[in-house]
This record gives structure tokens, C-alpha cells and sequence, in this order.
């Protein structure tokens, strides 16, 4: 009689097993050194953007705490990535979901979202123009989203307050980064909205290396981080930059800011999908220019290695005006 032989699988249970663990590509053929630039692919989450590990944390933290109940509905604020995070989790968990999403913000987040269950609800811009967001805007959107939470009793997920935001990063998108560079961290990089991806990422790597120089990128004209009035409140970086200091931002973990045009920003997007084959949005494009841009500059040593983030698909995004490609 033969032995029995087991067979090992490597069967996802649910999408939900698809966030997190995202690998790290080197751009060596966009930026050749010295010095490197290694950058986390979170496009490759299933809701196409680093927001599915925030979306799943503070959905996982509501579920423990009693305060999300089996079928109840969920609502929140988004620029977009959000939601479709959100999406993804509330479809595979049976949460029915409702998004505020500003009208300056693209329609192809709008379509993933509701393409995964979600009811959008679009709301008018106050001040800015399609593909530019202000502050004024998300305002308004949240004071749709608080009157349908108090309208249908729904979870409130809160991302822009929620700690639970930032813990992800710090147990997830850290470790991940410290781990697959191999303890070498020389910077980290990152735009911010909510300020949750920077924070809880930043903390853990400086608890790991209190050297490590950590810098919060902002669109030129909109850096109330780095204390400067605002001056050009529209800009391309959907979903960051909204011209005031985020709550969940500590301080204390931030070394530095970098300021980005949306020049630049395009720029950098287009050159990570002709160099590197990557077909990124354009807080990825922002994200990369602050990395050339501190190489360059002198703020931190040539050959130092930065990490920074891919933080969504260049899918989700309606093409840019051509003025900024010319």
C-alpha cells in the first residue's frame, strides 16, 4: 500500500487575505544613483491603492469592539481610494456601504466603487474644478456623509480621526518595509491625506532606526505642514494635500517636508510607466519626485536608500490636462 501523500495549497480564503504584503520594487532604471530609490507596490492591493490595509483595519477594529454589528451598514468620506478599499471589505464581509465622494474627484473611482456594491453618492464642488479638490470640498462632502449616518443610525468609519488608520501602517506597512529591505533604511517618503499611512509608518521605522530621516510630501502652494500660507489650494494630488494639518499627524515622527509641483509630479508619474513599467497615479508621481529630489539636494546623504510608496493605479485616474505634459 502506497503512502498517502499530502498535498499543501496555497488557496486564498478571501479577498481580504489579498491585502498587505505587497513587494518592493527598485527604480534603478528611472533613477540610476547613486543613491537608490525602493518603492512599495500598493497598487497591487485588491482595491488597487495602500487604502485597503487602513480599510480593513478599521473595519476588523469596529467588528472587535461591538461597535460594527453583523449586517449593519457602514458609511464614509472619500476621495476615493478609501472607499474602494472599503469596498473590497464590506463586499466579502456583508456590510452595505455607503460613500461620500466630492465631483472634483475622478468618476473612474466613482465606477470601482460601485462596480464592488457601494452606493456613491457624488457631491457638488464648492470651490474647486474636476480633478482638484479642496478643502472647502471635502467639507462639504463629509456634511453629506454625517447626515447619512445620522439619518440610518450607520458605522461611521472616520478615517481622517480614526487611529485605527495609522495602527495599520505601523503594524503592517513598516514591518513589511524593514523586513524586505533587509534593516536598510536610509529615508521614507510619503504624501499625506489623513496623515494615517505616514504616521503609523514613519513611528515604526524610527523606533527600528531613530537615523532614519522621515519627509511628508506637499503640492507646492498647499504645505500647511511645513507652516507656509496657501497659495494654490488646487492641485492634482487627489486624496492628499487639502490644505490643513491632518489630525492624525504626529509631529514628532516627521523630520522634514518636500515640496512637489504638479509639473513635477506628472513628470515622475510618466517616467515610472516608460522606465519601469508601472502605471501609477499621481501622488505615486509626487511621491517619486521628492525621492529624486532629496537625492539630489543634498538633505540627505547620494548614496542613501529612500523607501516610498506606490500608493495607487494610474487607472483610477482621468488623464491629465495637456498644458501639464507639454
Amino acid at each position: 500500500m502506497s503512502p498517502v501523500q499530502i498535498v499543501e495549497n496555497d488557496i486564498k480564503a478571501s479577498a481580504l487575505d489579498l491585502i498587505g504584503n505587497t513587494p518592493i520594487v527598485a527604480l534603478d532604471r528611472l533613477y540610476t544613483g547613486p543613491g537608490r530609490i525602493l518603492a512599495k507596490c500598493e497598487f497591487m492591493n485588491p482595491g488597487a491603492s495602500i487604502k485597503c490595509r487602513s480599510s480593513l483595519h478599521m473595519i476588523n477594529k469596529a467588528i472587535k469592539s461591538g461597535e460594527l454589528k453583523p449586517g449593519m451598514p457602514v458609511v464614509e468620506i472619500t476621495s476615493g481610494n478609501q472607499g474602494c478599499g472599503l469596498a473590497v471589505v464590506c463586499a466579502v464581509l456583508g456590510h452595505p456601504l455607503t460613500l461620500a465622494m466630492s465631483k472634483g474627484n475622478s468618476a473612474q473611482r466613482a465606477i470601482h466603487m460601485e462596480a464592488l456594491g457601494a452606493k456613491c453618492i457624488k457631491v457638488d464642488q464648492v470651490e474647486g474644478t474636476y480633478g482638484n479638490v479642496t478643502l472647502a470640498d471635502v467639507k462639504a462632502v463629509e456634511e453629506v456623509g454625517l447626515k447619512v449616518v445620522e439619518e440610518t443610525g450607520a458605522f461611521y468609519v472616520n478615517q481622517f480621526n480614526n487611529e485605527g488608520n495609522s495602527l495599520s501602517h505601523y503594524e503592517t506597512t513598516g514591518p513589511e518595509i524593514w523586513k524586505q529591505t533587509g534593516h536598510h533604511v536610509d529615508a521614507f517618503v510619503a504624501t499625506v491625506g489623513t496623515a494615517g499611512t505616514f504616521s503609523g509608518t514613519a513611528k515604526y521605522l524610527k523606533e527600528q532606526n531613530p537615523d532614519i530621516k522621515t519627509f511628508v510630501v506637499e503640492p507646492a502652494g498647499s504645505e500647511p505642514i511645513k507652516g507656509d500660507p496657501i497659495t494654490k489650494p488646487l492641485h492634482l494630488l487627489q486624496g492628499s494635500g487639502y490644505g490643513c494639518v491632518p489630525n492624525l499627524l504626529k509631529m514628532e515622527h516627521m523630520d522634514e517636508t518636500v515640496s512637489i509641483t504638479d509639473e513635477e509630479a506628472v513628470k515622475y508619474k510618466d517616467l515610472i510607466g516608460e522606465k519601469e513599467g508601472l502605471f501609477v497615479g499621481y501622488t505615486s508621481g509626487a511621491n517619486v519626485a521628492a525621492a529624486v529630489k532629496l537625492l539630489e539636494s543634498g538633505r540627505i546623504p547620494k548614496d542613501a536608500w529612500v523607501v516610498t510608496l506606490l500608493n495607487d493605479t494610474g487607472l483610477k485616474y482621468t488623464p491629465v490636462p495637456s498644458e501639464l505634459t507639454s
